[in-house]
């Protein structure tokens, strides 16, 4: 991932975020506890070495980290914190990895790929309504770069608002406390104010030490472009959602009520 400087040239922000280590950030523990035998030392000193003798590229490569929230589709009330720590393939592909915390004990939830308007507008219909679009949670202050300068995060927010995002979480951490269970389900992101739980984004900022009123309103002069079509089909009733032959709940079931098609105009139950 690249931002820009004053004079419009990009620069890496991984670069950027290197050069500033001094900025503070809480940390974020999970809330899962996985059984199991604690390691052996044997396993700590592979570790060890695998940490000095073996390259990681891939890992290496992620080097943006980004906090947001993401609920089930087809369940907008089902929502939760999500850390993504993200790399830039090329000006507008994107891969995020997403963790329930921001330690070494974070448990790996999912995946995310973020793409530009003009290759979301390619896709076929159909795969369209896999994406969500991510204007809202730019302009809402919800979607936030943690540790970098608020300049820094304001040019890189400009970038992330014109662009689409696929999601997959596989180990349902609001729920499974222990394993992932079952089936992977598709993400969502929030369209509008009054959608997003206000005391999950409070503890939220509370924590890590932000404001979003404050981070919405430094991005005032961001102006996403409008939602390209096929975007948050959630939102017209084409609602795709996994069915998982185990059995599993991901999500209690609940009957449909009329706050549920508010939901698609504004406010989430």
């Amino acid at each position: 991932m690249r931002t820009t400087t004053s004079q419009g040239r990009w620069v890496p922000i991984g670069l950027m975020v290197a050069a500033l280590t001094g900025c503070a950030m809480s940390n974020t523990d999970s809330p899962v506890q996985t059984p199991g035998q604690a390691k052996a030392s044997d396993t700590e000193m592979l570790e060890v070495g695998a940490q000095w003798l073996q390259d990681k590229p891939p890992i290496r490569a992620l080097n943006m980290y980004l906090d947001g929230f993401h609920f089930y589709n087809g369940h907008p009330g089902a929502q939760m914190e999500a850390h993504h720590y993200c790399s830039a393939l090329n000006e507008e592909v994107f891969q995020c990895v997403i963790y329930d915390g921001n330690t070494a004990e974070a448990k790996l939830m999912g995946v995310e790929y973020i793409i530009s308007q003009r290759l979301f507008t390619q896709l076929p219909a159909k795969e369209k309504a896999l994406w969500h679009s991510h204007a809202h949670e730019v302009s809402s202050g919800q979607l936030v770069a943690p540790g970098i300068p608020q300049v820094a995060e304001t040019r890189l927010m400009e970038k992330l608002a014109n662009t689409y995002g696929k999601t997959w979480h596989t180990w349902h951490t609001d729920q499974d406390k222990q394993l992932p269970l079952g089936v992977p389900q598709l993400m969502m992101g929030f369209t509008a104010d009054g959608q997003a739980d206000a005391q999950m984004v409070r503890q939220r900022d509370q924590r890590l030490g932000i404001d979003s009123a404050e981070k919405k309103k430094a991005r005032a002069e961001i102006k996403p472009a409008p939602v390209a079509t096929g975007a948050d089909a959630w939102q017209k009733g084409n609602v795709i959602q996994l069915n998982d032959p185990t059995g599993h709940q991901h999500v209690m079931p609940r009957p449909a009520t009329p706050s549920d098609e508010n939901a698609r105009s504004g406010s989430l139950p």
